[in-house]
């Protein structure tokens, strides 16, 4: 079974325990990413956020055949408890549904798709998008250590991830940094 993991922030530059078997691609499919999920350490994360213009995400084969073992190593990057459903996001046998998604994955004779899946986070409320302002608004409140890691991973996240808040973002940094 061939299985790929999907990426679009942290994942890319820092896999850790997720077995990689292939580098990283930039030719993902398209999926509606936005910086709009606070971290654990403080920074605005990128997380699938429904009504977000589309990007295209980046993927990477994983070297495992076994689903259970991809999913638990994605949990395991990612601290997502194993209790929570809806931690880790999968398409199966992608040939046998008809989304854009499946024709991606089908195309490249990939079996199977995994990618986190955690909800936009912001003020403590899982599922809060935030605006645009609130989100500048939200870095320009962070000091010191915390605000050090969240620009640094703004600056890290692949520059193809050109969302509407990045670009908001990068305004505020160019001036700010």
């Amino acid at each position: 079974m061939k299985i790929a993991c999907l990426g679009w922030g942290s994942l890319i530059w820092k896999p850790e325990a997720l077995p990689l078997e292939s580098e990283w691609y930039p030719d993902g499919p398209m999926m509606p990413v936005e910086f709009s999920r606070v971290g654990d350490g403080g920074e605005l994360a990128t997380a699938i956020c429904m009504g977000a213009p589309l990007v295209q995400v980046y993927w990477a084969i994983l070297a495992t055949e076994s689903m259970e073992r991809a999913v638990s190593a994605l949990r395991e990057r990612e601290g997502i408890p194993a209790k929570r459903e809806d931690g880790v996001g999968m398409l199966m046998a992608p040939g046998r549904t008809h989304s854009k998604l499946a024709e991606w994955a089908s195309e490249r004779e990939i079996d199977a798709l995994l990618w986190t899946a955690l909800p936009p986070r912001f003020a403590g409320v899982e599922g809060l998008v935030p605006s645009s302002e609130d989100a500048l608004e939200y870095l320009r409140s962070l000091e010191g250590e915390k605000r050090a890691h969240a620009f640094d991973y703004i600056r890290q996240v692949p520059a193809q991830l050109d969302t509407p808040y990045r670009r908001a973002f990068h305004q505020y940094l160019d001036l700010h940094s």
